[in-house]
């Protein structure tokens, strides 16, 4: 038997769980019930991320303490998770007494040690709110290119990275004030003390290809000192002897990890708590991460867990990114989809399959393609499996009271689908559900092509048949059983469904070895049903809905956190804008530039080349021939890639929720708009 330990990333106790998210959790709860269907000892914790600034300024908005605010988003959280079937071991908050004391004895160790360091440093101070300001709370004018509303370390139409200090016209986004710069005594963490081990462990076969390369283009660069602190006011803990300064949250989360763990141990005696964490242990230890954070989970991380006399994670499995329909999850679109917004329209176990055949153990994007989505759930469940019971139930239930023949008319073909079982348990293994969904529905297909050929209601109409049928049947939904002993994992609650159906003790990888025999069933009921194209609207409404349903309150407190209003202009001024329809006959990347695309656009009579930022939120491909709007009089910029002859107009707050405008039918290149 093994023992295991895994985690999943930790929600930000600020907002809903979403689609998105439960890509990474629905994959780490498949991989922990496999796990233990396996008869391993697999824990699976996970906490709400509870410390930052954000969490303090909600807080002051809604005039409520921090702890409300997590409180209220710990329900919402494990009631999505639950209903869901996502099934930690502990789910927890980084806001608690074991997070606080095991943040304090690594950050000692690492201090006894000579891994901690203080220097004054200059940083943006809003002197209204009077609090040091994150880079995501400054807004400004791009230093390098001159774009306006961008944030305090990058820009998002040139692609530049800089100090906040370095913007022009800077204001808070948080007041709206003129930020001032202040010096400020900081607490780092040497890294580069830990360069040399985090090579060796980096290229250790804890991590896939793909997230090596990465890595290995930080290393090269070289490690520099990280700032572990926060001045106050923040919420988050105090750091040991240097009052008023606050562990920055990317500290104290994966602590969490620890903590949640911990509290567990408090409450189950076959729990040890240094048998896992300690820096010797032979336990395994796994992360589930979104390839965003794996700087901070596969160097910050083991650096402080070596530290502090740790042991580090056995492997770190790395995902990529959702998109629906082929583009980033988006509000207008109602593609925005929370966990509950979904729930409220969708059976959850629709998801989670549709997920498991599209994750491949790798951090390549997955696509929840809508009209897939509805023929493939449609196709492979109820078409395929459950189509396997619903066939051979009724004439056990009516022939026979219920009860499967005495002898296994098809040893081999059953045989066969025993055998597949461990070639299935080595998809679930290295995480390639998707080979596994593939496996399963090939069997699931032998089993209905077996009922095809055997016709059992063409032969219960023939006299002296009834022992054929028998057969046929009680061979069908043994079949039956052995497929969804390997869907249990995806499917937990269609699986308990059917262990009642069958009168059976749990499914596990070792029970269904030999079929049952002349074994009593219950009737048959409904295992899922069909999904209707009328569900999905009615989602993809209701995300909308739920957007344009903001309380005004929370709209405003969004407003004056992001986007501050600026100085008034004359309609003389407006006027003076040349706004021109255009169509994108060509879009690529610009090398170099994390967030600009390069478009050549159709004006009518000529040709522009335009740099856009909008690279987080379109794939080049998706853009080519489509009509959008652009300013036609700007003046021409020079800009590192190039000169840009014009600026397309979006709107959004940035990232993935960023549109282009697009005109209606009818609009030609080249026409103004008025």
């Amino acid at each position: 038997m093994r023992n295991i330990l895994i985690t999943s990333a930790l929600p930000y106790a600020n907002g809903s769980i979403h689609i998105g998210h439960l890509v990474e959790y629905i994959q780490t709860d498949i991989w922990a019930r496999f796990q233990n269907m396996r008869g391993n000892k697999c824990i699976y914790v996970c906490a709400d991320d509870t410390h930052g600034t954000p969490i303090m300024l909600r807080a002051q908005k809604e005039n409520i303490t921090p702890e409300q605010v997590i409180e209220r988003y710990s329900i919402e959280h494990q009631k999505d998770f639950a209903d869901f079937s996502v099934c930690f071991d502990n789910f927890y908050s980084t806001n608690s007494d074991e997070n606080r004391e095991l943040a304090n004895t690594i950050y000692n160790r690492l201090k006894s040690a000579g891994h901690i360091t203080q220097r004054v440093i200059k940083q943006a101070y809003d002197p209204e709110e009077k609090m040091f300001l994150p880079d995501r709370f400054i807004k400004g004018e791009c230093p390098r290119c001159g774009a306006a509303d961008q944030y305090g370390d990058n820009c998002e139409v040139c692609g530049a990275t800089y100090s906040p200090t370095e913007l022009k016209n800077a204001v808070s986004a948080v007041s709206g004030a003129t930020p001032i710069e202040k010096e400020s005594e900081h607490i780092f963490c040497k890294l580069q003390d830990f360069e040399e081990m985090l090579k060796t462990w980096v290229r250790s076969e804890h991590l896939q290809s793909e997230v090596v390369n990465k890595l290995d283009e930080w290393l090269k660069v070289g490690l520099q000192d990280w700032d572990i602190s926060r001045d106050a006011p923040f919420f988050g803990f105090e750091i040991p002897d240097a009052p008023g300064k606050y562990f920055y949250v990317w500290w104290d989360a994966p602590i969490g990890y620890m903590a949640s763990f911990s509290n567990l141990c408090d409450r189950r005696d076959d729990l040890d708590f240094d048998a896992f964490w300690g820096q010797d242990s032979q336990y395994e230890l796994y992360h589930f991460i979104g390839k965003d954070i794996v700087y901070h989970h596969a160097l910050f991380w083991p650096a402080m867990l070596h530290g502090a006399n740790f042991r580090k994670p056995t492997a770190i499995f790395v995902h990529g990114f959702l998109t629906v329909d082929g583009q980033k999850m988006s509000k207008s679109r109602g593609t925005f989809i929370t966990a509950r917004t979904y729930l409220n329209n969708l059976d959850p176990e629709y998801l989670r399959y549709y997920y498991a055949g599209k994750l491949a153990g790798n951090f390549q994007d997955i696509d929840l393609n809508l009209d897939d989505f509805l023929l493939r759930v449609n196709s492979d469940l109820v078409g395929k499996v459950v189509n396997i019971a619903s066939r051979c139930a009724g004439f056990i239930k009516k022939r026979f009271d219920n009860k499967l023949a005495a002898t296994c008319s098809e040893p081999q073909l059953y045989q066969d689908f025993v055998d597949a079982g461990e070639t299935i348990a080595q998809h679930y293994e290295s995480r390639d559900y998707g080979k596994a969904m593939r496996d399963i529905m090939a069997l699931a297909d032998r089993a209905n092509q077996y009922i095809d050929e055997k016709k059992p209601w063409v032969l219960a109409k023939q006299d002296g048949m009834d022992q054929q049928v028998h057969d046929v049947c009680s061979t069908g939904l043994n079949l039956f059983r052995v497929l969804l002993t390997y869907l249990k994992p995806v499917l937990p609650v269609m699986a308990e469904k059917v262990e009642t159906f069958l009168n059976i003790e749990p499914l596990d990888w070792k029970n269904y070895q030999a079929p049952l025999l002349d074994h009593s069933i219950n009737k048959f009921k409904p295992l899922m049903t069909r999904i209707e194209q009328e569900n999905i609207d009615k989602m993809l409404e209701q995300s909308k809905q739920d957007l344009a349903g903001e309380k005004p309150a929370e709209k405003q407190a969004k407003k004056s956190n992001n986007d501050p209003i600026a100085a008034e202009i004359q309609f003389d001024d407006f006027a003076k804008i040349d706004l021109r329809i255009a169509k994108i006959i060509k879009a690529e990347h610009v090398e170099g530039a994390d967030k600009l695309l390069r478009l050549t656009l159709d004006i009518g009579d000529e040709t522009r080349n335009v740099f856009a930022g909008i690279k987080s939120a379109y794939k080049p491909e998706d853009l080519e021939g489509k009509l959008t709007v652009m300013v036609a009089n700007l003046a021409p910029r020079k800009m590192r890639f190039g000169i840009s002859e014009g600026m397309v107009l979006a709107a959004g707050p940035g990232g993935e929720d960023l549109f282009i405008l697009t005109p209606d039918e009818g609009a030609q290149p080249g026409m103004r708009v008025k």
